[in-house]
């Protein structure tokens, strides 16, 4: 499913290819509107900003519950899109991250949750994921200590210029390296 034509048809072409036109439908759809509940397993969501894929999962909430899984791959705002998940009646089960081309990719397989009581994740867990950093996952040590890097070398410039934006940017910049320095502790040990 895809909201335009042009992704549609070239996913049809490899599907042709690969020989499993008999087992794959093409749908042109906005989120999930085109599927009844029930009707799929799962879905990928993928290739989009956060909001974007918060949107999908609340606007197709009726298909959503009843999914046994959602594979996600938010390409911005991935602290507010676990925020979101887990307090929506999500689980998140697996994380992943891969590095393409210079850019890096968390990914994510969440479940339905019934249950009523929330789980808690701190501020780092939630902008870099819980459970990338209990697993010591490698690329994003990679992602974390290129961030710190980046960010105290744009603190050090900014320390020689004054002005109420600069003072704003100066602490901003501080509670980043707080919450990458906090990840970088799980692979201290």
């Amino acid at each position: 499913m895809d909201v335009n034509e042009g992704p549609l048809i070239r996913a049809e072409e490899h599907v042709r290819e690969a020989g499993l036109k008999e087992q794959i439908k093409m749908r042109r759809s906005n989120g999930l509107e085109k599927l009844s509940p029930g009707e799929v397993e799962a879905v990928i969501i993928a290739g989009m900003g956060g909001g974007l894929v918060m949107r999908i999962l609340t606007e197709g909430q009726a298909v959503a519950e009843t999914l046994q899984e959602c594979i996600l791959q938010p390409q911005s705002e991935i602290a507010k899109v676990r925020e979101f998940l887990l307090q929506n009646g999500y689980q998140i089960v697996q994380e992943e991250m891969v590095l393409d081309e210079g850019k890096y990719y968390p990914m994510m397989r969440v479940v339905p949750s019934k249950e009523s009581e929330r789980e808690k994740w701190d501020e780092t867990q939630l902008r870099y994921g819980k459970l990338l950093l209990e697993m010591r996952h490698p690329i994003l040590e990679q992602y974390l200590k290129r961030e710190e890097q980046l960010k105290a070398e744009i603190l050090e410039k900014l320390d020689h210029q004054r002005g109420e934006h600069i003072t704003k940017r100066q602490a901003e910049l501080k509670e980043e390296l707080v919450c990458i320095r906090k990840g970088l502790k799980y692979y201290a040990v």
